[in-house]
């Protein structure tokens, strides 16, 4: 998508690039033309029409949490209490400054937010459930569900 929210038309190479990228985002344009069949020139110029249009919005240096010492994964679904009528601006601006809170998404269904914690281990996030995510204005309701395995993460859907 564009900045004017305008889909852009993607051909079989653009295709391509977006899943060498996807693969790994510190690929020079050199490389990834080399895995399509472009030259070096071509292939950037055809990555920066894409980072033009807003197809590419950037590249994430992807770390393993668990080498770092973050062994617990656990998805949260947040309501919000129906009393107090706090913002969700703010409920959103203090999870957002947690910084074992990886993902804070505003969702439509039983739960109004739903967020991706990491802990070193269970003790570890019962703390931060505790003393920082239940502390949190306008929190009400909270499901915790323990990740056990991934079974597939695909990063794009080219």
């Amino acid at each position: 998508m564009s900045d004017d929210g305008a889909r852009i038309d993607l051909d079989e190479t653009d295709r391509k690039i977006l899943r060498e990228l996807l693969r790994d985002g510190s690929l020079a344009a050199g490389a990834v033309g080399r895995r399509v069949g472009l030259s070096q020139p071509a292939a950037w110029r055809r990555i920066k029409r894409l980072e033009a249009a807003g197809v590419i919005l950037g590249r994430r240096l992807v770390l393993d949490r668990e080498k770092l010492g973050f062994g617990v994964t656990v998805f949260l679904g947040v309501k919000l209490a129906a009393r107090g009528r706090v913002s969700l601006e703010d409920f959103e601006r203090a999870v957002a400054a947690i910084p074992e809170v990886q993902i804070v998404q505003h969702v439509l269904g039983v739960y109004d937010y739903r967020l991706r914690v990491v802990a070193r281990d269970l003790a570890d996030f019962e703390r931060i459930l505790r003393r920082r995510i239940m502390t949190l204005p306008g929190v009400g309701d909270v499901e915790s569900n323990v990740l056990l395995s991934v079974e597939k993460d695909a990063p794009g859907l080219v």
